[in-house]
């Protein structure tokens, strides 16, 4: 209903290279992501062949080292470049995030022999990986998480248990997965490199959500799954350690993905109010719409400036779980107060699926939820301002 373009994002990009690294990032969105981003969400298909074609652009290892076929590039960049996938479709946007995420146990703490048989073809061969720490008992509390790991005389080891909410439970072809090896509570926990065809591994039916309906996340079974142990990646005992770690780069890419929707959720909200009229003039001359856009703005590019100072420290090498935390708080909020402002401006036909605004507003929700609830978040910031709580 109107001739208003979105205008791209004004990227902080440090480098000549990673601004032609955006340039392609964007040229494949809008060619191959967002036309059929509608329509494949609400047949619940999931995109494969665009997470092919992200992989042979070197797009699915960005900030792992090259000499596995990772692409060397700082946090800062890769988490535009989510941005920028997520804007155009979530399930995208977030699907690199999750497949980062599984990479980074062995690309952090593997053994050089493990990164070398096994990372470059989850870098850059077309493989598509998942993260496995939450189980049906244990989301918020990964702690307490039941699965077991079982050493054999041989020295292999037998998994048994249930995983839960695995973004691509079912089609990963390798599972990274957190198993109790030892004792109770954090201390007992090992991390594994299992693959997606492993005997005794299979996935449940995927879960009817509201909205990422294109992205699979199901329960992922594990039957007395046989793992060699030249696949567990750390010491024993060491895997929560890991997961924890990992959770505070995935928490950010989760952020970047929120601002990438709740910038597309503006952008439809501007275009829409730019050329529907009322009154004899575009609603958007209404002081009341004027300052509701001014208001999504701004906390879209206050997120934008959070998630990108937590990424500098960490390419930095300086803590930033605070403000990783903080990060995925803000921008997750942010998301959902923009995108329910976009349905609000649309009026009526926000409401409908004619327009992108609604289904935005249903897959925002998500974002406030994984890679630790926005709950969570509070408790982990208060922790750095305030230390531990006092008990007794």
């Amino acid at each position: 209903m109107s001739d208003h373009a979105p205008q791209p994002v004004d990227r902080q990009l440090p480098t000549d290279e990673a601004r032609d690294l955006i340039s392609l990032v964007r040229d494949i969105a809008q060619r191959e992501i967002a036309p059929k981003a509608a329509e494949e969400e609400d047949a619940a298909r999931f995109p494969r062949e665009v997470f092919a074609l992200l992989s042979g652009a070197g797009l699915l290892g960005l900030p792992y080292d090259s000499a596995y076929g990772g692409g060397d590039q700082p946090y800062e960049v890769y988490l535009q470049v989510l941005e920028e996938l997520a804007a155009a479709r979530l399930t995208v946007g977030l699907g690199v995030s999750v497949h980062t995420l599984a990479c980074y146990a062995l690309a952090t703490h593997g053994t050089k022999e493990q990164q070398a048989e096994y990372l470059p073809a989850m870098l850059g061969g077309g493989l598509l990986g998942a993260y496995c720490l939450s189980e049906p008992s244990s989301g918020s509390d990964a702690a307490s998480l039941r699965t077991r790991a079982v050493r054999e005389d041989g020295g292999d080891w037998t998994l048994t248990g249930t995983k839960a909410w695995i973004t691509h439970g079912g089609i990963a072809d390798f599972y990274t997965v957190m198993a109790r090896t030892g004792e109770e509570g954090p201390r007992g926990i090992t991390a594994f490199l299992v693959p997606g065809d492993a005997g005794g591994l299979s996935a449940a039916v995927p879960e009817k959500k509201m909205g990422m309906k294109g992205s699979p996340t199901a329960q992922v079974h594990l039957d007395g799954v046989r793992v060699c142990d030249d696949r567990r990646i750390g010491e024993e005992g060491q895997g929560f350690a890991i997961a924890l770690s990992a959770l505070d780069g995935g928490r950010l890419g989760i952020a970047a993905c929120a601002i990438g929707l709740a910038q597309a959720a503006l952008d439809e909200a501007l275009g829409y109010a730019s050329g529907r009229r009322q009154f004899g003039r575009p609603i958007a001359d209404f002081q009341g719409l004027r300052f509701m856009l001014a208001d999504m703005a701004t906390q879209i590019e206050a997120g934008r400036a959070l998630y990108l100072t937590a990424a500098r420290l960490r390419d930095a090498g300086r803590p930033f779980a605070k403000q990783a935390a903080m990060a995925k708080l803000h921008c997750t909020d942010t998301a959902m107060r923009v995108t329910t402002d976009a349905v609000q401006i649309l009026g009526g036909y926000g409401y409908t699926a004619d327009f992108p605004a609604e289904r935005y507003m249903r897959e925002a929700k998500v974002l406030q939820i994984v890679e630790g609830t926005n709950q969570i978040q509070r408790m982990v910031i208060a922790r750095h301002l305030a230390g531990p709580p006092q008990t007794g």
